[in-house]
């Protein structure tokens, strides 16, 4: 093992981030970050708020809690965004400094606003990839300001197929290897449809790893299970089914071929929990067993059994408190390291944390580094 590599930090986006990076015929649909006269910061798209901002300290989810009540009975903001967002938040070299303090070597930095607004922007398609595509020119900058510590994850979707292969040319040559992807339907279309192995190929040919976050992205669950206010910032079904669409999304790319097919492919699994895998390989194989039988065929021909594929291929998150070692002991060496900095949920230590939970860097080389270098890929 070379250093410690976190799979799940998070940069956030500077107010201008989209208006400096976007095409410039679209800079009117640039997100951009706007106060209210209380003093509340929002993400907003043209005159549409989209969410509150928020600056998070990791551990304090009830902060956030608090911010967000105080926003709904109209009393003025309890801090300006400005002056509260430390400068290791949005600034690549700070960061760099901040893995130190955290005795880590390495980190994968996804977005932050970028989690919140995929979905919200769907019906205008040239609106969403030309934000998706400032956040991936500002990835390239990440890597430079980076010195070589930092992954930024690019943000993409399936939708446009050649507006996608060309993202994807240019992640390569600026050395960004990692993309967000939702692991939802395409337009009506499953993830392992035909139409869509030339993007597979693509993302093969030009190094970059797709990978599924928690994010405001397409549901799979029926929205009619969606009864939260409309200010909610996470639905209480999709918290706690969290882990349902990446196992969809993965079970459809392996009992159709996709990851057969594709045997170069590899596919990230980042903050969507990982105490289910044990159970899920068991039903993987369980029910493809069991399907097989029942319909007198199969659904694609497999030379391996649907979990050895899923072990080949897909590398999984897992934070401390889901005891990665005890994970490791069933499922095999499919788990990576994790703190999900700076978000409330996370962690600023993330070593000492893993530590009490029997994980130590020595002694787990997959967890700390191999399974995340794997994503990455030479």
């Amino acid at each position: 093992m070379t250093g410690v590599i976190d799979s799940d930090q998070h940069l956030y986006e500077d107010r201008t981030l989209w208006a400096d990076h976007i095409d410039p015929d679209r800079r009117d649909q640039a997100l951009t970050l706007v106060d209210d006269e209380l003093g509340y910061t929002w993400l907003s798209w043209g005159e549409q708020r989209l969410d509150l901002a928020d600056v998070q300290v990791p551990g304090d989810t009830a902060a956030l809690g608090r911010h967000r009540q105080r926003q709904r009975e109209g009393l003025p903001a309890g801090y300006r965004y400005d002056e509260a967002l430390p400068t290791s938040y949005w600034n690549p070299a700070a960061r760099v400094d901040q893995l130190d303090v955290m005795g880590l070597d390495q980190a994968v930095v996804f977005p932050n606003y970028g989690l919140l607004w995929e979905r919200r922007l769907s019906g205008d398609l040239p609106a969403l990839t030309a934000n998706m595509g400032a956040w991936n020119r500002w990835c390239g900058e990440v890597v430079a300001g980076g010195r070589g510590r930092l992954h930024p994850v690019a943000h993409l979707t399936l939708r446009d197929p050649a507006w996608l292969e060309a993202q994807l040319a240019g992640l390569a040559r600026a050395g960004v290897r990692l993309a967000m992807i939702a692991p939802a339907a395409v337009d009506g279309r499953p993830l392992s449809h035909p139409d869509h192995d030339r993007l597979w190929s693509a993302f093969v040919d030009r190094g970059v790893t797709p990978v599924f976050h928690v994010a405001d992205q397409p549901p799979v669950l029926d929205e009619a299970f969606s009864t939260d206010p409309g200010d909610s910032l996470v639905p209480v079904l999709g918290s706690i089914f969290l882990w349902v669409p990446p196992a969809v999304a993965v079970t459809d790319l392996i009992v159709n071929g996709t990851l057969a097919r594709h045997p170069g492919l590899r596919i990230g699994i980042v903050e969507l929990s990982s105490v289910w895998v044990p159970q899920y390989l068991l039903m993987l194989d369980g029910g493809w067993d069991f399907t097989t039988t029942l319909n007198g065929r199969p659904l694609a021909p497999l030379e391996l059994r649907p979990s050895e594929y899923f072990r080949r291929q897909v590398r999984v998150s897992s934070f401390s408190y889901e005891q990665p070692a005890r994970l490791g002991a069933r499922s095999g060496d499919l788990f990576m390291a994790c703190s999900d900095y700076p978000h409330s949920e996370g962690t600023g230590t993330p070593l000492e944390d893993y530590a009490r939970a029997g994980s130590l860097p020595g002694d787990a080389a997959g967890l700390f580094h191999d399974n995340v270098a794997d994503l990455l890929g030479p």
